[in-house]
């Protein structure tokens, strides 16, 4: 099976005799599909399982021909068609690889990234253009911090950072204590910005650290909901200090495991 096959299942899905469903869809009702596709790629990916990542990538592959198969329909591209500029962009863009260009660091190559990008008409007011509105606020975050700092406007060191985190934090403390929600709502969002930027430069991704401690706090929680069960009782029934020595032995249960 090849990706041509799967174009041509995909053209069966959508034609007169395919799938009631699959011909109902349009560009905007799949755009759901794509997102939760490409979260579940990054969840398998958590899980280190081969497998699930080989099962999720086909999914997400998925409606990427979905969608060609639309584009194609509608006259207007087929999936050749995107194959083909995905592949002559990136010739394009890696001349220290497929030409004579001599570029040996990964900042160099960003810098010359946006130096071809410009040749091609797409030159920006700001070089803060082009990250998607739509992205999960912690990672849109890091990237228009990581668009800053190509230009240099960055933190030397990382005391300097954990020194405007506290600053942060007890901004955020004042407003807190004056019961001040505008002030509270404006200075987390600085406090939240922050503990980014530290990601960003200790080369930590933001949006997967939260989404594996929210998979460690289900886990953890989990645990506590069957321990009461075993014991035939709900979790209102059981005071926080319970809980909270249930956590305990959660938190030693994954670490000795």
């Amino acid at each position: 099976m090849n990706l041509e096959e799967l174009a041509k299942i995909m053209a069966a899905l959508r034609g007169e005799n395919g799938c009631p469903w699959d011909r109902e869809q349009t560009r905007e009702s799949l755009k759901p599909f794509i997102v939760e596709e490409s979260y579940e790629v990054l969840e398998a990916i958590d899980e280190k399982s081969p497998e699930n990542i080989k099962e999720e990538l086909g999914d997400l592959l998925f409606q990427i021909v979905f969608q060609s198969r639309i584009a194609e329909e509608r006259g207007e591209f087929t999936l050749t068609d995107v194959i083909d500029t995905i592949a002559k962009k990136m010739i394009r863009r890696h001349p220290h690889v497929f030409g004579d260009a001599d570029v040996r660091t990964s900042r160099e190559v960003l810098a010359n990234w946006e130096e071809i990008k410009k040749t091609e008409g797409k030159q920006r007011d700001s070089i803060l253009e082009g990250v998607p509105k739509t992205l999960p606020s912690l990672l849109r975050a890091q990237r228009l911090q990581a668009r800053a700092a190509r230009v240099g406007f960055d933190w030397e060191k990382s005391d300097d950072l954990l020194a405007k985190l506290d600053e942060e934090i007890c901004e955020f403390k004042s407003e807190f204590g004056k019961k001040n929600e505008e002030g509270m709502e404006d200075e987390l969002g600085d406090v939240l910005f922050m503990l980014v930027n530290i990601a960003r430069f200790i080369g930590v991704n933001p949006e997967d650290a939260l989404r594996k401690t929210i998979s460690k706090f289900i886990s953890r929680f989990r645990y506590i909901e069957m321990a009461a069960a075993e014991s035939g009782r709900t979790l209102s029934e059981m005071s926080l200090a319970e809980m909270d020595a249930l956590w305990d032995q959660a938190k030693l249960k994954k670490h000795h495991g």
